[in-house]
């Protein structure tokens, strides 16, 4: 079955919401919400049926848009490549042009609607951020919570509490001060045993390799509703992530970093093609910052994730 190549637009407003559009009853998964798009013409360049196809549905002119992610995703009776961007700018008043119901919701309350399949990372992708702030080690409490404060306060919307030395009750304290600071301003990732998951309902869980290898198998821990995330290095841990169904990972080491010397460094090239064969947000971590962020989109990416590169420098 010959997969169809289709252009996507995550479209942002100056408020930050995102435009969604209602499928007619009469079309494929009809009835249900979608990004706003349509199919790539043999020869076209996905950013000109991009812009083609917003023009004809919404009446808009694109003015600044990056690629976001590109999903493959079979059903029984169509397999799709969902090419998908982030408009960040454009002219004129989005309309249903083709009589279809639109609507603007915050990124939060996009998982209150019906999408198809294969949108459902798309959703991920519109609600997580380009950086991605791992704490690092070898400071105490005090000073790893006066930095997640001061990092959120700078604008940083995604936070995983780093658990170097184990999963100890100082930890455990740590995670409940910790998503004191987050709430309502960033999204706290936890990491530790599976047993803890029912302590921190409002936290949600990066797996380590290790725990992904030993848990795949058994699926999502817990519903959708609540962020699963998984350390990956190799194409065989981003297969286990995918069986897991979690909603995003890390891949890691890009380049050289000074808390992993002697990995070896899995280089940009064979990143940008492990991301081509996962459907799910990558966030690009080792030896990389704000500086590679650009170069992490057009490599297929979410974003970065990185411990240094992110941390207030005067804590």
């Amino acid at each position: 079955m010959k997969r169809v190549h289709v252009a996507a637009a995550v479209i942002r407003g100056i408020d930050g919401k995102i435009l969604i559009a209602r499928r007619a009853d009469s079309q494929h998964q009809g009835g249900l919400w979608e990004f706003p798009g349509g199919k790539v013409e043999e020869g076209e360049a996905v950013e000109t049926a991009l812009r083609r196809e917003l023009q004809e549905e919404l009446g808009i002119m694109v003015t600044a848009a990056r690629p976001l992610i590109k999903i493959q995703h079979d059903y029984p009776d169509k397999h799709v490549l969902l090419d998908v961007w982030e408009v960040s700018a454009f002219t004129g008043e989005p309309h249903g042009a083709e009589g279809q119901p639109l609507a603007w919701v915050s990124s939060r309350e996009l998982a209150n609607y019906d999408f198809p399949a294969a949108n459902r990372p798309i959703v991920a992708a519109a609600r997580l951020p380009g950086e991605y702030l791992i704490t690092p080690e070898g400071l105490d409490n005090i000073e790893v919570l006066r930095g997640i404060q001061k990092a959120v306060a700078g604008g940083i919307k995604l936070v995983q509490l780093r658990a170097p030395g184990g999963y100890d009750p100082k930890y455990r304290d740590m995670a409940v001060d910790a998503a004191g600071l987050c709430a309502g301003k960033a999204q706290l990732m936890l990491k530790g045993p599976l047993e803890w998951l029912g302590d921190f309902p409002s936290a949600g869980w990066h797996l380590t390799a290790e725990q992904l290898r030993k848990y795949a198998s058994r699926g999502r821990p817990f519903p959708e509703d609540r962020w699963l995330a998984a350390s990956c290095h190799n194409a065989e841990e981003l297969a286990l992530a995918e069986q897991m169904g979690v909603d995003f990972v890390t891949l890691s080491p890009i380049q050289p970093t000074l808390t992993h010397p002697d990995a070896q460094p899995l280089g940009w090239a064979l990143a940008a093609e492990l991301i081509t064969g996962f459907s799910k947000p990558v966030y690009l971590l080792g030896g990389v910052g704000p500086a590679e962020r650009q170069k992490a989109w057009e490599s297929g990416a979410q974003g970065v994730a990185g411990i240094r590169a992110f941390w207030p420098q005067e804590v």
